[in-house]
């Protein structure tokens, strides 16, 4: 089974070879956008060394993006999370140059060594070297990565905002006109959050909160899950079809969630004197999806189905379980984790419907673990 130290290891080398090559793309259609303007206006003399200059450029994009899709990006990131914004722009501002000096001696030493036929550490090929950074080349080239990593930094935030997949489909414009699609909802709620946060306080409370989204965010990310809202101690977190489906992911991201808090319990122990417990509820089913709103738009989803599974959610704490799904969405959700099996719960009351609904929970055998 994979481990989750190596799916994180695999979507962070994943998200970083992306980079890398779209920022080559972008790198070698600049080349040659400047390269056939100089052609066109006869400004290349007959000393010029296309392959030479174009390999320089290819080992300054691919250095580029090795150090800041692999470095210098997710660091940036987490500064921007971390730290007040002025204090992370200073660290940005001092790890893009560094970067930016590094990457341009190692495609400058190439290409002053080619042209000159020497060695790259020759003395005449350093002494040409310091004077380059001195030059509007360096100048040129440091203001148009600039504004790529600048571009890349908000697309790679923005995505954050509204999660794996999400940007995509809103740059498409594809929730632009109202459309209705079939989902898979979990709502997620901090069992006893009311007596928790009255013995901790609203300060601290906070903090555990912030902890508690953080810790079971790779859960999420990992079974492919979008995370609709945050609404106080409670997320709900949606699925399209056929990723909830695949390998148990959405059922499995409940029991994934509990192996990532597990893990920090001493952590929680001795930050608030407690571990948090939480509950879940699944159903599906057609729900309309579009952008609303107009000071602040964002995507937002309509129908019974959420309604439902918030009801499903609010039953676990009567039948003394921490999950529980609809057993018309069991029936569907076939393919489980291995060592999690479904145990049916009878038809249930859910308040403010009419009918009843019969509910599954879902046991796991503690010697497996989920993938």
């Amino acid at each position: 089974m994979t481990s989750y130290k190596t799916r994180l290891l695999w979507q962070y080398f994943r998200k970083s070879f992306w980079i890398l090559i779209i920022w080559v793309i972008i790198s070698n259609l600049i080349f040659f956008l400047e390269y056939f303007s100089l052609v066109s206006n006869q400004y290349l003399s007959s000393e010029y060394d296309f392959k030479s200059a174009f390999t320089a450029n290819m080992i300054v994009s691919v250095s580029a993006g090795v150090v800041g899709g692999f470095v210098t990006l997710h660091l940036m990131e987490y500064w921007l999370r971390k730290f007040a914004f002025w204090k992370a722009l200073s660290l940005m501002v001092i790890a893009y140059t560094a970067a930016a000096v590094f990457v341009s001696t190692i495609g400058a030493s190439y290409a002053i060594s080619e042209q000159y036929g020497l060695p790259l550490f020759h003395p005449d090929v350093q002494e040409d070297l310091l004077l380059f950074f001195g030059s509007w080349v360096f100048v040129k080239n440091f203001i148009i990565w600039l504004l790529i990593v600048i571009g890349t930094l908000i697309v790679l935030m923005v995505n954050d905002k509204y999660g794996p997949g999400v940007f995509r489909d809103y740059l498409l414009g594809r929730y632009f006109r109202p459309k209705n699609e079939r989902r898979i909802f979990m709502f997620t709620d901090i069992k006893d959050a009311t007596a928790i946060a009255e013995k901790l306080g609203e300060n601290k409370y906070f903090h555990l909160l912030k902890d508690f989204f953080k810790d079971i965010a790779p859960a999420i990310v990992q079974s492919r899950g979008e995370v609709y809202q945050y609404v106080g101690d409670e997320v709900v977190i949606s699925w399209k079809m056929k990723p909830g489906l695949k390998n148990g992911n959405a059922i499995g991201c409940f029991f994934r969630m509990k192996q990532l808090l597990a893990a920090k319990a001493h952590t929680y122990e001795e930050r608030y004197g407690l571990v948090p417990n939480f509950k879940v509820g699944y159903h599906f089913g057609p729900v309309m999806v579009g952008e609303l709103g107009q000071i602040k738009r964002d995507i937002a989803f309509s129908g019974d189905v959420l309604n439902t599974t918030s009801r499903i959610q609010a039953k676990c704490n009567e039948l003394g379980v921490e999950i529980l799904a609809s057993k018309e969405f069991s029936e569907i959700a076939y393919q489980l984790p291995m060592g999690i099996t479904p145990k049916e719960m009878g038809n249930q009351e859910l308040k403010g419907k009419k009918q009843k609904l019969s509910l599954v929970t879902y046991v796991l055998d503690h010697s497996v673990h989920p993938s």
